[in-house]
């Protein structure tokens, strides 16, 4: 979803702590080169969809007390880890923006394969979580936990 607003409550959950955080999103149909069938060139459409979602982020914000600290992609294929990494040295991403991703391994890949992918972590850049199989999916503290909040 694309929105500044409070993030739902699930169930009747309350996120506490949460009073002030905000999730934006972008959709698949934000970019496509037309060729989503060539796997060379699916994770570089996903990474600029993160891009465009960036840039929304950016010109909702518009004041200088608000900025982005961190892009938080989240994914269970290998497409989102590299589109994810490859949004990390994008060349519209904003200097002072910590890129992530939180792998899921939801059966399809494994952790060690989404892993594999990440490469190393580079502080304050790119910053991979992958959770180990089942712990994320239906969990959410563990998965508020991955995100840093």
């Amino acid at each position: 979803f694309t929105s500044l607003s409070k993030p739902p409550q699930l169930g009747g959950r309350v996120w506490e702590g949460m009073e002030d955080k905000r999730f934006l999103g972008g959709f698949g149909s934000d970019f496509c080169s037309g060729d989503i069938d060539d796997p060379t060139r699916n994770y570089l459409d996903r990474g600029e969809q993160l891009a465009i979602c960036v840039q929304r982020c950016v010109e909702e914000l518009c004041h200088p007390d608000h900025q982005i600290e961190r892009v938080i992609h989240v994914g269970d294929a290998p497409a989102d880890i590299l589109a994810a990494k490859n949004y990390a040295h994008h060349p519209s991403k904003p200097k002072n923006v910590s890129v992530g991703v939180i792998g899921v391994a939801t059966g399809s890949y494994s952790v060690d394969e989404l892993r594999d992918l990440c490469g190393e972590r580079i502080p304050g850049v790119w910053e991979p979580i992958i959770l180990n199989e089942g712990v994320g999916v239906g969990n959410m503290d563990a998965f508020i936990r991955a995100c840093g909040l």
